[in-house]
């Protein structure tokens, strides 16, 4: 039985991939890093990122995609999830151990206009009926917390995708960031993240 929870990543990655992408592998990552996905399933057919940090990986803007209209049946994207000024200040009071990972947004208009654009432009070269499986997770900003699920929804929605799926990768630990000026919790440590399957509508 397929559960919409698990503690693995990778398997939800195989059950997404057996349940609807019917293939071995995805057919494009546009934001394929250092490919910590695939070390327990098939890399996808094509791989692009805008800092390639491995063989074979087109750089390009997920935004801008080189490929043509209706031409690609799958696509996983797990894009940067933080807001705030990058620090790269590692192990000093205020850094933050994701953000200076994996990048980070200025506020959170920045982070759903990059949204936005990259659903787009997966819409514009899906085919129809392709899948799009969107990794994303809930943030805190400045003590302020950010649903960026629910956004994610509305946008893809206003576009026109379908939601097929949701399902949610649990963490026994995290990373976790250097105490910063917040010495009070104001929120829920996040401790999940979210897998959206998003479906192109026949057209």
């Amino acid at each position: 039985m397929i559960k919409s929870i698990s503690y693995d990543q990778t398997e939800i990655l195989k059950n997404i991939l057996k349940l609807y992408i019917k293939e071995a592998a995805f057919h494009l990552d546009p934001t394929f890093s250092r490919g910590n996905f695939y070390k327990k399933i098939t890399e996808p057919i094509l791989k692009s990122d805008l800092f390639p940090q491995q063989p074979n990986t087109i750089q390009n803007d997920c935004r801008n995609l080189p490929f043509a209209n209706n031409s690609i049946n799958s696509i996983i994207f797990d894009p940067p999830f933080t807001i705030g000024v990058p620090n790269k200040s590692k192990g000093k009071k205020g850094s933050n151990i994701i953000r200076d990972r994996f990048g980070s947004f200025k506020s959170k208009d920045d982070l759903l206009t990059f949204y936005s654009a990259s659903l787009k432009e997966f819409m514009r070269v899906l085919v129809p009926n392709g899948y799009l499986v969107f990794k994303c997770q809930d943030t805190v900003s400045s003590g302020k917390q950010h649903l960026i699920h629910c956004d994610i929804y509305n946008l893809a929605m206003e576009i026109g995708y379908k939601v097929i799926d949701l399902f949610v990768l649990l963490a026994k630990s995290r990373i976790m960031s250097i105490p910063s000026k917040w010495s009070t919790q104001l929120h829920a440590r996040k401790y999940h993240c979210y897998f959206f399957v998003f479906r192109k509508n026949k057209s």
